[in-house]
């Protein structure tokens, strides 16, 4: 069994509230609450923590922001595929580009999709109707636009040669 990184477990626990009070800072596209800051959590968690704290910090983020209002069931799968799948591309090759693009796809295509039958199941019939193709596009503004944010980000910390100081210590 693996040990329990203190550090890892404290920053996943700190990029949540991140994700959490992100939300709040979120805009409607298409029926659907879009809150880039989760995604940059996502991207951040991936390339510090790895995929298994990102995809932690994302449901619970998920769940916190639909306990007190914030956001939408919809979170839970766009999140959380997002997170794994840019956890496993960045664990597997190690390149932010790949790692940006991932959390794109997983979020946009992937959880959109996931979408669907949650919007069946837990959200009833009307909302099933209009998720398989209004999700994916509101998914993807979102993801988009914390992947940007994320790659600036990333980018300074590379560049300053602060981002391999800092996953050193976390390991």
């Amino acid at each position: 069994m693996k040990k329990i990184n203190t550090k890892k477990l404290a920053i996943a626990g700190i990029f949540t509230a991140v994700a959490v009070v992100g939300s709040m800072f979120s805009f409607p596209v298409f029926g659907s609450k879009c809150s880039p800051v989760q995604h940059l959590v996502n991207i951040l968690c991936a390339v510090l923590l790895g995929p298994f704290y990102g995809v932690a910090s994302a449901f619970l983020a998920s769940l916190i922001r639909n306990l007190l209002g914030l956001g939408s069931l919809m979170a839970f799968p766009g999140s959380m595929i997002g997170a794994l799948l840019c956890g496993i591309v960045y664990k597997k090759s190690g390149r932010l580009v790949l790692t940006l693009l991932g959390e794109v796809f997983g979020t946009a295509v992937l959880g959109g999709l996931a979408a669907y039958p949650v919007a069946i199941f837990l959200m009833g019939k009307n909302a099933a109707e209009l998720a398989f193709y209004v999700y994916i596009v509101p998914f993807l503004i979102s993801t988009a636009a914390g992947a940007i944010i994320a790659a600036v980000l990333l980018a300074s910390l590379k560049k300053a040669g602060v981002l391999k100081n800092m996953q050193e210590a976390l390991d």
